[in-house]
């Protein structure tokens, strides 16, 4: 942003914290900027129960105007299918309430340990499995996180803490700064994860000083993102991607398999190799979270696999993720193909 299709360079580009302001926040701007008749979309009906619109203008960029099945947009939409109810869909898909160690840290897997540092995001997307998460009830702010600290410390077989949400780059860069340092002061911790996808939403998010606390510090950082569709990782995620990456930061992507946004061969393989022409790990491929709302992005277990199987034979086995499914109270997550 900032340049002008004249190509002046003149504006300098917008702060990401300028970018989250200027966010779409309702279904019929979000319609009618892509030239859209919201009368025609079903959308979901308005209302205080409705998971809320919020789409950066960076990522309607991307969209194609006139279409109402961009698989861009199609991620952060709300039609009227989030309304209905379906068997085996509910509000805490992965049974993370009986994880908690105390507010806000979950252990869910042996040596690792995640720590909800917010309940915002910079985008809505409407498959997300926390849209019903008590975020409410999560402490923020150094004081605040302190018990969760406290627990980390205690536990000498944890030795990873991955940072999540909402998500985490949407908190200062000086809070995490100092939350880094609190846990790299803990010895036995030994590797830093981030999952965010504001690379990938507002690539001017990378900044100087996240690149600072990313890497100056004892701990290795490991950067998960979040791309669906190729279409989303343009020139700006692209710098950001290498920004990361030259600052020493492990990058990998961790997508999820949706119906009419990434559920056919062709869009899968450009994602892998698009994903590893940025030097991004294709890590995971998720089967969808069954959170209640989602049902509509469901792909059937067999079509999954099916689909898995001819991306095994389009692509380099570097480039292949896992297919796997997250499951209440197992070890690890599920491979299903």
């Amino acid at each position: 942003m900032g340049i002008s299709a004249a190509g002046n360079k003149s504006t300098p580009a917008r702060s990401w914290r300028q970018a989250l302001r200027s966010a779409i926040r309702d279904a019929h701007s979000l319609s009618t900027r892509l030239g859209l008749d919201p009368a025609a979309l079903n959308l979901a009906a308005d209302g205080p129960s409705q998971f809320p619109v919020f789409v950066p203008e960076e990522f309607l960029a991307r969209m194609e105007p006139g279409n109402p099945a961009d698989p861009l947009l199609r991620q952060v939409l709300p039609l009227a299918a989030e309304d209905q109810s379906w068997p085996g869909f509910g509000s805490d898909p992965l049974e993370e309430a009986a994880a908690t160690l105390v507010p806000g840290l979950l252990h869910k897997y042996h040596g690792r340990a995640l720590l909800i540092v917010t309940g915002v995001c910079a985008v809505h997307c409407r498959y997300c499995f926390r849209r019903n998460f008590p975020y409410a009830e999560v402490p923020v702010g150094r004081g605040a996180w302190q018990p969760a600290l406290d627990a980390l410390a205690a536990d000498p077989s944890i030795e990873e803490v991955l940072l999540s949400g909402g998500d985490p780059l949407m908190v200062a860069d000086e809070t995490l700064e100092v939350l880094v340092a609190d846990l790299a002061a803990i010895p036995h911790l030994k590797r830093l994860r981030v999952h965010t996808r504001l690379p990938i939403m507002i690539p001017q998010r990378v900044t100087g000083r996240l690149l600072s606390w990313l890497s100056d510090n004892r701990l290795q950082s490991v950067v998960v993102l979040h791309a669906n569709h190729p279409a989303e990782l343009d020139a700006a995620v692209a710098v950001a991607a290498a920004r990361l990456k030259a600052a020493g930061v492990l990058l990998f992507n961790q997508a999820v398999l949706l119906r009419g946004v990434n559920d056919n061969v062709d869009t899968l393989a450009q994602l892998s190799l698009r994903l590893i022409e940025l030097g991004i790990v294709p890590y995971y491929l998720h089967q969808l979270d069954r959170v209640a709302g989602a049902a509509h992005f469901e792909v059937p277990l067999e079509a999954g696999q099916a689909l898995v199987e001819q991306l095994r034979a389009r692509l380099p086995g570097y480039a292949m993720p896992r297919y796997v499914q997250e499951r209440p109270g197992e070890p690890s997550k599920t491979p299903l193909a």
